[in-house]
């Protein structure tokens, strides 16, 4: 359905929901459930008494006249999640129009057909061409994992290609390998890591479908949309996001700052008066709803305050030919 069809739609969708809401007082136990028709732009309402079917059609609503109540069907699919549950099947729903409810399997076997058959004439089996899984963001400033490390997602990003991928921090990235996310579901591969002059970046390819790319910063509640990545000036306020320490702010104090680290001199970075600690590296800095960089290093604690350092996002989404994701 194009978005322009569905907008169509609510107005309609509402009136039936109206319409409805009347009829079930109305009927009362002789209500069996309800559904929007899309082609006919209009409710049905299910009914057990063939006799009630002139009252719902006077109303505008068309009727069908059922076996089982949408209570009873919920019932039965209820009482499945008690039984064991055969490896073929992925799934069951209650399907309203055809009073029933839907088994979904990858196949059809004994053991599936006999798990349905514990619902008796109430179920059906649907065949289904592969296994839901879980969809997940990659999200600035949540957890990212290496294979003995935490570190923080900065800002998602594709590339030409549309091949999807999320920029960290370069020390996080240096040792290659696999990468997970928060939930320790697999990412992809670590494919990238700059440490000296220039800044402190690095690439991860998202290359399972689990996930899908976020244009958006968590916030310690919610999220911020990134909308770009125009660079903030000096004196600007700037909140960084990180999977140890959350959603903290400040001001740039200072641009193009040369750092000493113990494991070698990095270039090009951002000063801020924000604190952040181990873990917080690689995660995203934004002012207002603009990307700014990524979490490199720095001093102090977020429970005395401290200096830290951000390599900006800019050169880094243009050393691997990405372009941001926004929203």
């Amino acid at each position: 359905m194009s978005p322009a069809r569905a907008i169509g739609l609510f107005a309609r969708q509402d009136r039936a929901d109206a319409q409805v809401a009347t009829l079930r007082t109305l009927l009362g136990p002789i209500f069996a459930g309800s559904w929007f028709d899309a082609a006919a732009d209009q409710a049905v309402v299910a009914v057990t008494d063939v006799t009630f079917v002139p009252r719902v059609r006077a109303a505008g609503v068309e009727a069908r006249v059922v076996t089982r109540t949408d209570a009873q069907l919920s019932a039965v699919a209820d009482g499945l999640r008690h039984k064991p549950v055969p490896a073929g099947v992925v799934g069951w729903y209650v399907d309203l129009p055809t009073d029933q409810v839907v088994v979904q399997v990858l196949d059809r076997s004994p053991a599936t057909e006999a798990f349905v058959a514990t619902a008796g004439a109430a179920a059906r089996e649907e065949t289904v061409a592969a296994r839901p899984r879980p969809l997940y963001a990659v999200r600035g400033g949540d957890a990212w994992y290496g294979s003995n490390f935490r570190c923080s997602v900065g800002f998602s990003a594709t590339d030409a290609s549309g091949a999807k991928h999320f920029v960290t921090a370069g020390h996080c990235t240096a040792g290659g390998g696999t990468a997970s996310g928060y939930n320790q579901v697999s990412l992809g591969r670590i494919n990238g890591s700059h440490f000296g002059s220039g800044g402190d970046y690095g690439r991860v390819d998202v290359t399972s479908g689990q996930w899908t790319l976020s244009g958006t910063v968590a916030d310690g509640g919610g999220a911020v949309a990134v909308k770009g990545s125009a660079e903030a000036a000096v004196g600007a306020a700037v909140c960084r996001s990180g999977s140890t320490t959350g959603w903290h702010c400040g001001t740039i104090q200072a641009k193009n700052q040369t750092v000493v680290y113990a494991e070698g001199t990095v270039t090009g970075l951002t000063k801020t008066n924000v604190c952040a600690e181990p873990g917080d590296s690689g995660g995203a800095w934004i002012s207002g709803n603009q990307a700014q960089g990524v979490t490199s290093g720095g001093s102090g604690d977020c429970t005395h305050g401290g200096t830290t350092y951000f390599s900006p996002v800019n050169p880094a989404l243009s050393a691997y030919g990405l372009r941001l994701v926004t929203s």
